[in-house]
């Protein structure tokens, strides 16, 4: 029987990739848009004002939500079939002209849109085979086709009947993490996107994905180790973010749990705990409200306030201190501008329009 982990961390949503791993430049053109039009996806002429393809429109707007960088909700006109999209506060934060990072040339960015992407927090995942494969998969090398026996086994033993993929569907999420993560994939000649794939996604740069032979039978391994390119800060941030889930004020989780535990920074970042400590030791040294302890022969990160604001302050003194630089809107504030992504709004029962009822049961597209 599952532990039902998967369903509690994700969403069962498959193939909303259109197989196309998210891009350089994506993010922050979708921000860019959707900030102005909340409606851009659905528009006709989408492709020209995003500069790609009809099919990569869908995909930019799948990437948006699964980074938790929009947030999609019913129209205020209750008629209106199609849902709309917001940008999230944090998207103000790293993708703005004015913004941490716009065009994601620091890898810690990638490394922490990465955190956010196998998150269960703010919202579920919104890449469940990703989940699977980082969080949950016992193991670190695997063959194309065993990821996809994997993901299926854990689909089938947390998810209704009616949520289950169609096999297609995993193998393309298989094949779209392979593309994404991967630096020595294969060229396939007899796809036209295959060259761009090998090119195009800033997330090989992470090195979290490194093949072995050839054809069908080649196999993934899953690296693990140091991480020369992931900054302390942003380790640091993912620590606390993840403490934060169950701790609101101050106190401390163990290394072990940080490391190990489904769901944790080790798993997502591929650390050990001997290494997720080295490389976070000097920033904790440094930190009045953080410390490394140690009781029982346990070592644990102590905070010494609410962990989710102190993750915040890190990550942002990192980045040059965003939430400082004149007209940055605050978290309240952004909501004001954006009031789809209240939750409540969010969640709310849509109203049928007469005559429409039939219709409107189909009131969210897939994405």
């Amino acid at each position: 029987m599952s532990d039902g982990r998967l369903a509690a961390a994700a969403e069962p949503k498959f193939g909303r990739h259109e197989t196309f791993a998210p891009r350089f430049g994506w993010l922050h053109k979708a921000y860019s848009q959707i900030k102005e039009d909340g409606e851009i996806f659905h528009r006709a002429d989408a492709p020209v004002l995003l500069g790609v393809g009809k099919n990569m429109v869908n995909a930019m707007r799948y990437w948006s939500q699964a980074f938790k960088l929009t947030r999609e909700h019913p129209h205020k006109d209750p008629s209106y079939r199609a849902y709309v999209a917001s940008p999230t506060w944090r998207a103000r934060w790293l993708l703005d002209e004015e913004g941490a990072d716009p065009y994601l040339e620091d890898t810690g960015s990638l490394w922490l849109l990465h955190w956010w992407l196998l998150s269960s927090e703010p919202t579920k995942c919104l890449a469940p085979s990703w989940y699977v494969m980082f969080h949950l998969a016992p193991f670190s090398k695997v063959t194309a086709a065993g990821m996809a026996t994997m993901i299926t086994r854990h689909v089938h033993e947390n998810y209704d009947a009616e949520a289950f993929p169609s096999p297609e569907s995993i193998n393309r999420d298989v094949d779209c993490l392979v593309k994404m993560y991967a630096l020595d994939q294969e060229y396939n000649p007899l796809s036209p996107g295959s060259f761009e794939d090998l090119l195009m996604s800033p997330f090989r740069e992470l090195g979290l994905l490194e093949g072995q032979g050839r054809g069908k039978g080649r196999t993934w391994r899953f690296t693990s180790g140091s991480r020369a390119n992931l900054p302390a800060p942003v380790l640091v941030y993912a620590c606390l973010d993840y403490a934060s889930r169950t701790s609101a004020g101050s106190g401390s989780m163990s290394l072990a749990r940080l490391a190990n535990e489904p769901g944790a920074p080790g798993r997502a970042f591929r650390m050990r705990e001997p290494e997720l400590t080295k490389a976070i030791q000097a920033l904790v040294s440094d930190h009045p409200g953080l410390d490394i302890t140690e009781n029982l022969g346990q070592r644990s990160l102590h905070f010494a306030k609410a962990p989710k604001s102190l993750a915040w302050d890190i990550l942002d003194q990192h980045y040059g201190r965003v939430q400082e630089r004149a007209g940055f809107p605050s978290e309240d504030e952004w909501r004001q501008r954006y009031p789809g992504l209240d939750e409540d709004t969010h969640r709310r029962p849509r109203k049928k329009a007469p005559q429409q009822a039939d219709a409107l049961d189909l009131i969210k597209e897939n994405a």
